[in-house]
């Protein structure tokens, strides 16, 4: 009897929204300042010391033909 009595008890309450300090979200007093971006490092690479592989077919890859009239 004591679960019906305390659902009716329930029901008959409104719902409302809690007013107390305790459950109020705090307001920031100061903005955090935006993190830094990092500066990027730019250092010219030296060429190889061998020199650059110069693969003997390059040319064929590029190798323009006429077009066909």
């Amino acid at each position: 009897m004591e679960v019906v009595e305390r659902t009716t008890e329930m029901a008959e309450e409104r719902c409302t929204t809690p007013r107390n300090m305790m459950y109020k979200i705090s307001v920031a007093s100061v903005c955090l300042s935006p993190s830094r971006k990092k500066s990027m490092v730019v250092r010219k690479r030296d060429p190889p010391r061998n020199g650059f592989f110069q693969p003997p077919d390059l040319e064929t890859l590029f190798y323009a033909q006429p077009p066909d009239l």
